[in-house]
């Protein structure tokens, strides 16, 4: 396969030409031959990661659901995302081992490729809980995150705690040797995060969201995240963040910020009542709170995210790479680059950064949403 006319999203910028390709990239660049499909002088990028997505179109990964964890890969992968990790709530040990019992026998059937877990959930601060739900919350617990890993099949990617709980420390040293550690829904001051950053932590969970403020006399988990040189996830809805911090935390984190959609179950959906957790959760005009007012997780697609960042004055190349390859170190997935002898998943927009196409390890998916 070979599509050309193109501008091709290569390491951290464009390069005007053409891809070739099987299941694996084989060249890019000014090629000789006939375009299989002519990209109309749009853009080839590598599919999307989604590190941070709970579900859409009524699913929720933490419902433990096999059917509903296909269909979210079909959702996925129509919206340009190709790989995802499945993130769970807050709940309790028996609901989250049938989630990982889910992952464990995920299969793909054409969709998206499902990367593993992120838990982010249930090792969390009460007072920062944000939409979790509080009934549910645990001291960081080592055992139980290897018996929810050894579900999942060793699937676990991320994990998400507060590091100023009690335990903490030590959960971080010994989980931070078995996935990527993030610091979130946390109320740590700055020494605490940097400390934890210094056991194994490398990754913040929605940067500004969950946590408290950069101050310049307490700088927090996002002054230690910029001084340890840690990762951090953004969503880029512009009803979490707004557009100027947006703007702030690209300049703060650079390459080291990824996008994220951390997309409810209401995601696709129309507003109305759904659930997170067990908790209610109303959508009024694609915005998801608990009935108290606090918001929750977004009701957009990674796709849209990074169409929101480059309105809100990102450059497309740094949105791109925000979206591919930068969540994919940060969890340690090799995807998310399009270069000579990596899987070909890759996404064709057109100017307007509407999806055309999606190839999945060089096969084309159909039905794509745009």
């Amino acid at each position: 396969m070979q599509i050309g006319n193109a501008n091709i999203f290569a390491g951290r910028s464009f390069v005007r030409g053409s891809v070739r390709f099987g299941s694996r990239v084989e060249a890019l660049g000014e090629l000789p031959g006939e375009a299989d499909l002519d990209a109309g002088g749009g853009y080839v990028i590598p599919g999307l990661v989604d590190i941070h997505t709970h579900g859409a179109l009524g699913e929720d990964f933490s419902d433990g659901s096999p059917e509903g964890l296909q269909r979210l890969s079909q959702w996925y992968v129509s919206n340009g995302v190709t790989s995802f990790l499945a993130t769970t709530v807050t709940l309790g040990e028996p609901e989250l081992s049938a989630a990982m019992d889910a992952v464990r026998g995920f299969r793909r059937r054409g969709g998206a490729k499902c990367a593993g877990v992120h838990l982010e959930g249930p090792f969390l601060s009460f007072a920062k809980r944000g939409a979790q739900n509080g009934e549910y919350l645990a001291r960081p617990d080592i055992g139980l995150f290897r018996r929810l890993n050894d579900r999942s099949g060793g699937a676990v990617r991320m994990v998400t705690v507060a590091c100023e709980e009690p335990g903490a420390m030590e959960f971080i040293r010994e989980a931070s040797q078995v996935c990527a550690v993030s610091l979130g829904h946390s109320t740590a001051d700055y020494g605490t995060a940097l400390e934890a950053f210094r056991a194994g932590a490398s990754h913040v969970t929605h940067l500004f969201n969950a946590m408290p403020p950069l101050h310049h006399r307490e700088p927090g988990i996002i002054g230690a995240a910029l001084d340890a040189g840690a990762t951090a996830e953004l969503i880029c809805d512009g009803l979490h963040v707004h557009p100027a911090a947006v703007r702030a935390a690209f300049r703060l984190f650079g390459e080291r910020l990824d996008l994220i959609s951390d997309s409810l179950r209401c995601a696709g959906m129309p507003d109305g009542d759904y659930t997170l957790g067990g908790q209610p959760v109303l959508m009024r005009s694609g915005r998801a709170t608990l009935r108290d007012g606090t918001i929750a997780g977004s009701s957009i697609t990674l796709t849209e995210g990074l169409r929101r960042a480059v309105s809100f004055g990102i450059p497309l190349e740094n949105a791109v790479y925000a979206a591919s390859a930068a969540p994919a170190i940060a969890a340690n997935i090799d995807v998310g680059v399009l270069a000579v002898g990596k899987p070909a998943d890759l996404v064709v927009l057109d100017l307007d950064l509407r999806v055309r196409a999606v190839f999945v390890d060089g096969e084309p998916v159909p039905d794509v949403r745009g």
